[in-house]
């Protein structure tokens, strides 16, 4: 295990777990999503402090990023703040980015993620595939890693289209020294598939599913076997 996702889930008492496709539209529109935004950045790098001192040193946590946030342009002077209250490393926080929240200021949107680069975030781009057909953007940003979306992961073993665009993308990444991490991996195929093609990292449900901290902790101090 090189790294985990934070995600955001919300446990209503009025309306059970609410979906986050529900809630945080609702909260850009409102504002809130700033507000939100800042806890959750803030709540991962305190976790990840926590894991730190127990010795998990070298993890990296990946932090969802709005485009909301991206735009206002104080990013980079947020994570410093929280990086210098958690006392947690840039180096082991990565920033995920869609590529259409990237691509929504992309002139205003590239200093602010040279500003994070230059503190010694990753940064990643999430979703990849699904968004803007100009790849010009990745030889402009410092983007450090592609993650392939899952919906060309899910039928990765049955459809050949979905075999050619995985095949082409880890080539391309690797071809622009990025790493490549395919998302939504259920199947051993799957992973059989991402291996032969030289993969660097999945993520999905053949690893774990989403859990709370102290189980996804559990996790993390245990060895991991993948199928062979």
């Amino acid at each position: 295990m090189v790294g985990v996702e934070a995600l955001l889930r919300w446990h209503s008492a009025d309306f059970g777990t609410v979906s986050p496709s529900q809630f945080i539209p609702l909260a850009e529109e409102t504002g809130l999503i700033l507000e939100i935004g800042e806890w959750v950045l803030r709540q991962a790098c305190t976790t990840l402090r926590g894991w730190r001192e127990l010795g998990l040193t070298e993890l990296c946590m990946s932090i969802n990023v709005s485009a909301i946030q991206l735009e206002r342009g104080d990013l980079p002077a947020l994570m410093a703040r929280i990086l210098d209250e958690t006392g947690v490393p840039a180096a082991n926080v990565e920033l995920e980015l869609t590529e259409s929240v990237v691509m929504s200021q992309v002139g205003k949107n590239a200093a602010t993620l040279h500003a994070c680069r230059a503190l010694g975030l990753a940064l990643a781009i999430d979703d990849f595939g699904t968004g803007y057909s100009s790849l010009a953007y990745l030889k402009r940003l410092p983007i450090n890693t592609l993650k392939i979306d899952q919906e060309f992961i899910s039928d990765l073993t049955r459809d050949p289209d979905d075999e050619a665009i995985t095949s082409t993308i880890i080539a391309m990444g690797h071809s622009l020294a990025l790493n490549v991490v395919a998302e939504g991996v259920e199947q051993p195929g799957q992973l059989a598939f991402l291996r032969q093609h030289g993969c660097d990292e999945i993520q999905g449900h053949l690893v774990a599913p989403a859990l709370e901290p102290e189980a996804c902790l559990q996790l993390l101090r245990r060895p991991l076997l993948l199928p062979a």
